[in-house]
């Protein structure tokens, strides 16, 4: 009997074996009324296992913890931008002025993630078959759209402020401003860098890097303060500019990395994860391609393993159930994996093994 071309979906194997599972246990306790609703609607319409609903709970709770860090991230940066448009009014700060419309910009962002984390809630359809995750990829454009917009705002206040010189007040009240402004920021980007690593999001990590970059362009400003109390009149605008350049550097990170998971990039050193966690599998005779995918902040894999050609069709299913498990375990974040057996001197095999050779 041929076993080779036998495809096994950890995700939605219907079947008489139920490959799902995940690694956080007693997830029950603590959770709100509306998390064991779902839970009980999951078990009822999903014909998936018991560990396959602890998926699904375990891919809603890193949804709340993200919108956790966003409504925290909102209050915190929404405080700190109030504080300091008071003191731009006061003041005429026009480098203050571009850290504030900064901070205003980075609150903002909270919207459209919080959006994508509550549309990554949503169950997979048959027009939407891998779900709605990539929301948090349109909301990383978003973001790197905001940034954009408010550097080009600074820009032009700082420019006005150089061809028409404007004195400087209260510049007490500038400096305290510009501390309050790294305050917020930086606890902000902890939070949100943080939260953003565990759970996988690449664009709550490219927003907690932009409130990072905002912090430090707070402390510029009292640079300006410093040039402005020496009675240096261009000291102020110009430091407005350089918190532009500052805004353009974070635009540009946080843009490769918004561009990165737009076109599937993920670190090789996970792919290196897996191939090792399968040629550890006993019965895994060589490997194919091993791919992997971020849907939204949660990681999909597809691999192909080369098994005895002697082996039942059973056989092969266990050791590619196998594989699996051996994925879910090793790799940080993965959710899903299909694993393709074929047997030793296919003529698939053959043509993995020229492809291989031609990339050597």
């Amino acid at each position: 009997m041929r076993t080779h071309d036998h495809h096994h979906d950890h995700d939605h194997d219907h079947g008489h074996h139920a490959h799902d599972h995940e690694h956080d246990h007693g997830h029950d306790h603590g959770r709100s009324p509306w998390a064991r609703l779902w839970h009980e609607v999951t078990h009822l319409f999903t014909p998936h296992s018991h560990e396959a609903a602890d998926k699904v709970d375990s891919a809603m709770e890193t949804s709340r913890e993200g919108m956790r860090t966003l409504w925290l991230s909102l209050v915190a940066l929404g405080v700190t931008t109030v504080i300091q448009a008071a003191v731009v009014a006061l003041s005429g700060s026009v480098a203050l002025l571009g850290d504030t419309i900064h901070n205003a910009a980075d609150a903002l962002t909270a919207l459209p993630l919080g959006i994508a984390f509550v549309l990554g809630r949503r169950a997979a359809n048959r027009r939407y078959t891998y779900g709605y995750g990539r929301a948090e990829d349109l909301a990383g454009i978003a973001i790197v759209v905001t940034i954009a917009a408010s550097s080009a705002l600074a820009a032009w206040t700082a420019i006005d402020r150089l061809l028409n010189p404007r004195e400087i007040t209260h510049l007490w009240a500038v400096a305290a401003a510009a501390v309050v402004g790294f305050i917020g920021n930086e606890w902000v980007a902890r939070h949100r860098i943080r939260t953003g690593r565990r759970i996988g999001s690449a664009a709550l990590v490219a927003d907690g890097l932009h409130a990072r970059t905002d912090g430090f362009t707070s402390l510029a400003v009292l640079l300006g303060a410093g040039g402005a109390a020496v009675g240096w009149r261009y000291a102020d605008p110009i430091v407005g500019l350089l918190i532009t350049l500052a805004i353009l550097a974070v635009l540009r990170d946080a843009a490769r990395e918004v561009y990165r998971r737009l076109m599937d990039s993920v670190d090789p050193a996970l792919v290196d994860k897996a191939e090792h966690a399968l040629r550890a599998v006993d019965g895994v005779r060589d490997l194919g391609q091993v791919r992997m995918r971020w849907i939204g902040h949660a990681l999909r894999a597809e691999a192909d393993i080369v098994v005895d050609p002697h082996l039942t069709v059973v056989q092969a299913h266990e050791l590619a159930v196998a594989a699996e498990h051996a994925l879910i375990h090793s790799v940080p974040r993965l959710t899903a994996a299909t694993v393709h057996t074929d047997h030793t001197g296919s003529p698939a095999q053959h043509a993995v093994l020229a492809h291989h050779g031609a990339a050597a």
